[in-house]
């Protein structure tokens, strides 16, 4: 089978839940750890532990849990730093929290990453030619938003070329 052809089919199905999917149960660390892992596991060396997100919570770049307990908005928050967390720095990631939450509810920014993150890995991937255009609005946000996930999609192609040229040696 063709090097490019398996790279490519290896995200074919590559879907995140949307915000009103995400658990309506508040989740113990662990089961957080695990629910966000196994929906990123496609994408490589995009890793979570329990303690990296406890460090998150320390750093407050999400929200302490209540009760020990992580709601949809931490979740989702969680999301976009276990994908972006290879590409920016930890003042980064918390900056751009920081200015989501100034700028729209996690909510729409939430649905807003997982959009264009679907739209733009295929095309990195070779599996589109085109980019569609997501959302109504260009903001800043916007546009810094989709530039991260141009470089996390680049970011996950050379990885997983490589991790499939030392398979093949």
């Amino acid at each position: 089978m063709n090097r490019e052809f398996k790279i490519s089919q290896s995200i074919q199905n590559f879907k995140l839940p949307r915000y009103d999917d995400l658990p309506e149960v508040e989740l113990y660390l662990d089961q957080t750890t695990a629910y966000i892992s196994e929906r990123l596991e496609i994408l490589g060396d995009v890793k979570l532990t329990s303690s990296m997100i406890s460090n998150y919570v320390k750093h407050k770049i999400i929200r302490r849990p209540v009760k020990k307990r992580y709601a949809a908005d931490q979740i989702a928050e969680l999301f976009f730093i276990a994908v972006t967390k290879n590409v920016m720095q930890l003042s980064d990631l918390k900056a751009a929290i920081e200015l989501q939450r100034r700028t729209y509810s996690t909510k729409v920014a939430y649905n807003y990453f997982v959009e264009e993150l679907e739209n733009i890995l295929p095309y990195v991937f070779g599996l589109k030619t085109d980019l569609d255009e997501i959302g109504n609005e260009h903001t800043e946000y916007q546009h810094m938003l989709h530039n991260i996930i141009m470089a996390v999609s680049y970011k996950a192609y050379i990885d997983k070329y490589y991790a499939n040229l030392r398979q093949e040696n």
